[in-house]
């Protein structure tokens, strides 16, 4: 991406507000975090406090911006974008025009595709699968093997592929 293209989709940004990242040339706001082996696509955009670690991957047009963290192996990518004070890491994935946002979580395995959103407190995890117009929200949790295609799973849902998976997120993240 040009730097007037940059400033022209951020407005109230200057020049100096902004720098290519060594690995990949992507554009980063100064006030977010980028690991030097994390990759930043030259068309991809890293904003606000954002923080981007380890070996993730941001590529495409894909953009990461607020408060969000992508770190481990995640890979956000498409037209994807990750905001607010969500969460991606692991080796998840998100890609197509999927949103992710507010303080959802997505790690291991899970898949967030197509036009996909997940928000809320939501937390998708394992090898979960959500794609399509699927809408995620509230504190529902999805995990194991789960795949979830146009369907809304909201408040306190859950969807499990078994018990076990159940009591592997309670111990690992004090969570049910």
């Amino acid at each position: 991406m040009e730097l007037a293209k940059l400033l022209e989709n951020y407005p109230g940004t200057s020049a100096s507000d902004w720098h290519q990242h060594s690995n990949g040339g992507g554009w980063v706001q100064n006030t977010a975090t980028v690991a030097d082996s994390a990759y930043v696509a030259s068309s991809a955009v890293i904003s606000g406090n954002a923080r981007i670690g380890d070996y993730a991957s941001v590529y495409n047009n894909a953009r990461v911006s607020g408060d969000a963290e992508v770190s481990g192996k995640a890979e956000i990518f498409g037209n994807a974008s990750v905001s607010d004070d969500a969460k991606v890491f692991g080796n998840a994935l998100v890609h197509g025009d999927a949103r992710v946002c507010e303080n959802a979580w997505i790690f291991g395995n899970a898949e967030v595709s197509s036009n996909a959103m997940v928000y809320g407190n939501a937390l998708v995890c394992d090898y979960a699968r959500i794609s399509e117009n699927a809408r995620v929200h509230g504190n529902a949790r999805v995990h194991g093997k789960v795949k979830v295609v146009n369907k809304i799973v909201g408040e306190f849902m859950k969807m499990r592929r078994s018990e076990e998976h159940t009591s592997e997120l309670q111990s690992r993240f004090g969570i049910s």
